[in-house]
């Protein structure tokens, strides 16, 4: 079960120090916005919350509607110190996502889900609420010089938020010099950090592989070009693009995750047509590039050997998550000060999953943190002990971890004050 008031850990510095004396009030905003989640693009509900909370915070601008439904706040700091040595105004860019998962939850505490089929199953509750107590200990105090830029995005569960928001300007109206971003981690425990100077996260691509044979009679299959069988040998040419086509040392995922042919009901009808569908997660241009004209080569070649024909459609649907080299050094001086150089991976292995927030980096520099938040139960499985949350994201039983919310908040908050500093 989980417990009426979260842990609170322990972290260094005033920042910390300040946030944490209201994490009673982020733990309610953040359980509120966990009872009600809401889809990417639709996230009205909670950007209300988020543009009411940011004015009761005391930022100096609040923009709503960008890329649909997305927040943009402005907090203006002191105008001195060695940030305005440039010609440039200097501003600084934090993101946060804030859609839910299209999943049921099965949780039973106070503030479970109160929609039918939708979750917060991956945390964004938590980012949104870790930036709005930023937001007003910036606002607080403007330790800073220049401008902090808080991004509330909407649709990062596979819908493009932040090309959206990139679309709609996001960019010129604000033309931040960096922009950060941070995900919880339910592998790592509580009061440690994650980051790496180079891949963060894989791209992710869709792949659609489109069969089509001569259907007939199961019975008399050597009148059919059977799609079925072309889509079987199918699967098992293209797992041979990695393990022989892509250099060892360079990662690589090929995944055929769904086939749809024929009917259940009809065992003795060989179909016309079957199609095949699945995703590539690469970290390398030139690797991606590769896959895909492999993919095309065997597909094609493998159909017409069974007298079939193939076409392969290949959608890049995110780029791969690159921190730069000067943003992570930022980030990771700032995560070292705050819970101590023991507690932060410097290295952290890569994931081959994928984040939206790779179209920021992909115009701006910056970097891109996982932020523990889980711990096991005594006998290793998952579970949660007073409201600390280790199933993993997406899972039905997910919960974000409330203890780490003044950090999260400190972590953003640091960095801002270390990219724009007063002396």
């Amino acid at each position: 079960m989980h417990a009426d008031r979260p842990t609170q850990l322990r972290a260094n510095g005033r920042a910390f120090a300040q946030i944490a004396q209201f994490h009673p009030e982020l733990t309610a905003f953040r359980r509120d916005l966990h009872a009600h989640p809401e889809l990417g693009f639709e996230e009205v509900y909670t950007s209300s919350r988020v543009a009411h909370a940011l004015k009761l915070c005391g930022v100096d601008e609040v923009h709503t509607g960008i890329g649909k439904t997305g927040v943009v706040a402005v907090i203006r700091g002191q105008q001195t110190g060695t940030a305005f040595k440039s010609s440039v105004w200097p501003m600084v860019g934090l993101r946060s996502d804030m859609d839910a998962l299209p999943m049921t939850e099965h949780n039973e505490f106070g503030w479970k889900s109160a929609k039918a089929g939708l979750m917060h199953g991956c945390g964004h509750d938590g980012h949104t609420t870790m930036l709005v107590g930023a937001a007003r200990y910036l606002a607080e105090t403007r330790r800073f010089a220049g401008d902090a830029v808080l991004v509330f995005q909407p649709a990062e569960e596979g819908r493009g938020g932040a090309n959206a928001m990139i679309k709609d300007g996001l960019f010129e109206r604000f033309p931040v010099q960096s922009i950060y971003a941070m995900h919880n981690w339910p592998a790592m425990p509580p009061g440690t950090i994650g980051i790496n100077p180079g891949p963060m996260m894989a791209a992710a691509d869709r792949i659609t592989i489109e069969i089509t044979g001569k259907g007939g009679h199961g019975a008399h299959a050597y009148l059919t070009v059977d799609p079925v069988l072309v889509a079987a040998h199918i699967i098992t040419a293209v797992q041979s693009i990695v393990s022989r086509n892509v250099k060892a040392m360079d990662n690589a995922v090929v995944s055929v995750c769904a086939m749809q042919a024929g009917d259940l009901g009809a065992m003795s009808v060989v179909p016309g047509n079957a199609t095949l569908v699945g995703t590539v997660r690469t970290f390398k241009p030139e690797i991606q590039e590769l896959i895909e004209r492999r993919l095309r080569e065997l597909c094609t070649s493998v159909a017409q050997g069974f007298g079939a024909t193939a076409t392969v459609k290949y959608e890049r649907l995110y780029p791969a998550t690159i921190n730069s080299p000067a943003e992570y050094a930022l980030a990771a001086a700032v995560a070292d000060q705050l819970v101590g150089p023991e507690n932060v991976v410097h290295n952290l292995e890569p994931s081959m999953g994928a984040e939206d927030f790779s179209f920021m980096l992909k115009v701006k520099p910056g970097a891109y943190l996982r932020l523990g938040q889980g711990e096991q139960l005594p006998d290793g499985k998952g579970g949660s002990v007073g409201g600390v949350g280790s199933h993993f994201l997406h899972n039905s039983c997910y919960d974000f971890n409330d203890s780490i919310l003044p950090l999260g908040a400190a972590l953003f908050a640091g960095i801002v004050e270390r990219s724009l500093p007063l002396a």
